[in-house]
């Protein structure tokens, strides 16, 4: 995960910088609209391939991705990107996932995301994904969790 504690603007003069990667431009822009302010600045990129060297280019804090990006999408991206943290040959990194469907929610966990987000998005739940891994926490998204079922009959 990232070295970046989130705090509110007034305790700290610190910016995170959010990556976005996503290939629909609306995605990006909808993303940018939910979280950049005075505490967060946004950079977008459009493919996996992209994500990968921006992040090797340091200044990242966190990457907020779309699952379903071209050739390489964000379960390679994240994949690629805790390999190669591995080993030393990228910094640490937040990387939050934006899932398209609640059974992608194993597939996140597999991969080591520092937290995940099922469409649709609301304002609200990206806000608080993107605090939460900033403040090196761990995000589960809850919407549209399965309830879990008794087989108890009292």
């Amino acid at each position: 995960m990232g070295h970046w504690a989130f705090s509110a603007p007034w305790y700290s003069e610190q910016v995170a910088h959010v990556l976005i990667a996503a290939d629909l431009a609306p995605l990006r822009d909808q993303v940018r609209s939910m979280i950049e302010g005075p505490e967060m600045t946004c950079e977008e990129v459009s493919s996996g391939p992209a994500v990968v060297e921006r992040v090797r280019l340091g200044g990242v804090d966190l990457v907020v991705c779309d699952t379903q990006m071209g050739s390489m999408g964000g379960f390679a991206v994240g994949t690629e990107l805790r390999n190669e943290e591995s080993y030393g040959a990228l910094p640490p990194t937040g990387f939050l996932l934006l899932l398209d469907r609640r059974a992608d929610v194993f597939l996140a966990r597999r991969i080591g995301v520092d937290g995940f987000v099922v469409k649709p998005l609301d304002a609200l739940r990206v806000r608080r994904a993107v605090r939460t891994v900033l403040a090196n926490e761990y995000f589960e998204d809850k919407f549209l969790q399965p309830a879990t079922l008794s087989a108890d009959r009292r």
